[in-house]
């Protein structure tokens, strides 16, 4: 007689998944009206249907719009990327910051701004995805032994690469005040003045890094296991590694290109969901990340714009500072 409770399981998650995607909507409907100028709900609607257009209404559709839109976007790719580069280390305090995506992207846009003299977050985004995908490879290639991809070796190369990256980046923004003033923005992580013509350049890589990472999920939950008995269950470890390596690229570096370098999505979004859903399936924990995500960037934002309104505090500001005590506790409870 078959195994009853893989379905009791899953029947048992549909309700949670479909409360997750319903605090979303609720989270993208504030995002919409909440900021440093209040948009009522109803006003909201009549712009996004186009039976409004004062500048309320210009406001939802011309600014929130596109910042609902990238938070979305960007808040799936990287928790994916957590999910994903959490289950090739085996390691659960890894995110995409351990191949040191941040800090490439940084250095790139840093140096770039320095040596091109670009003002625009447009005008960075080729320099901040090739940075980012840079330092990824390179941390890989250190951690590569025997041709297998070393977990903790990748850990400890990404975590020496992203320091000596840094330090270049504050050397060459101390070089020059201009840089310093332009680069300061980008690298604390924003979503304001972000148009919908920013994603259109790195769509195609986040459909590859996603479409990769759901195919994946089978094998990361070999991995689970250990290198031996994922072997021993016929799964290429090298192989997969390497695949796996290369979603969390693909998606970590398209949304640090159009976002800036987020702390903690990737970190937080695969143990929100591990918590609420009681599993570590990647089949189940990789697409509940798509959902994850957002909710924790959207979240982020919005409490951005309220603190101080009507100015705002960056979302990688807010991203950060509510990070910090969950990086804490995760540490405390992953050494007991």
């Amino acid at each position: 007689m078959p195994d009853p409770r893989p379905a009791a399981n899953t029947l048992r998650r549909i309700p949670l998944f479909v409360a997750g995607l319903c605090a979303l909507a609720v989270c993208a409907a504030l995002s919409l009206a909440l900021g440093a100028r209040s948009v009522p709900l109803a006003t909201v609607w009549d712009a996004l249907t186009g039976a409004a257009h004062g500048p309320d209404a210009l406001v939802v559709t011309g600014l929130r719009v596109p910042r609902t839109v990238v938070a979305l976007v960007v808040g799936a790719a990287l928790g994916v990327a957590g999910a994903v580069v959490q289950g090739i280390t085996r390691n659960p305090l890894a995110s995409p910051t351990t191949l040191g995506i941040n800090a490439g992207a940084g250095f790139a846009v840093v140096t770039a701004i320095y040596a091109l003299h670009l003002t625009r977050p447009v005008q960075y985004l080729w320099f901040a995805f090739a940075g980012a995908a840079a330092a990824a490879l390179f941390a890989q290639a250190l951690a590569r032994r025997a041709g297998d991809l070393d977990p903790v070796r990748l850990a400890l190369g990404g975590t020496v690469l992203q320091l000596v990256l840094l330090s270049w980046t504050w050397t060459v923004m101390l070089a020059s005040k201009r840089s310093l003033d332009e680069a300061r923005f980008w690298l604390a992580g924003s979503l304001a003045e972000r148009p919908l013509t920013v994603l259109y350049p790195v769509l195609p890589t986040l459909a590859i890094g996603l479409v990769l990472a759901l195919a994946l999920t089978p094998a990361l939950n070999a991995l689970a296991l250990g290198d031996d008995s994922a072997q021993a269950l016929g799964v290429p470890v090298a192989r997969i590694r390497t695949a796996g390596g290369l979603a969390v690229v693909l998606l970590a570096a398209s949304a640090v290109a159009v976002a800036g370098p987020l702390a903690f999505i990737g970190l937080a979004a695969p143990h929100l969901v591990r918590q609420l859903l009681r599993t570590s399936d990647h089949r189940v924990l990789v697409p509940g990340c798509l959902i994850a995500g957002p909710l924790l960037l959207l979240t982020a934002d919005i409490l951005g714009r309220l603190v101080i309104r009507p100015s705002e505090l960056q979302v990688g500001i807010i991203s950060a500072f509510l990070g910090a005590p969950l990086l804490a506790l995760l540490a405390r409870k992953v050494a007991r």
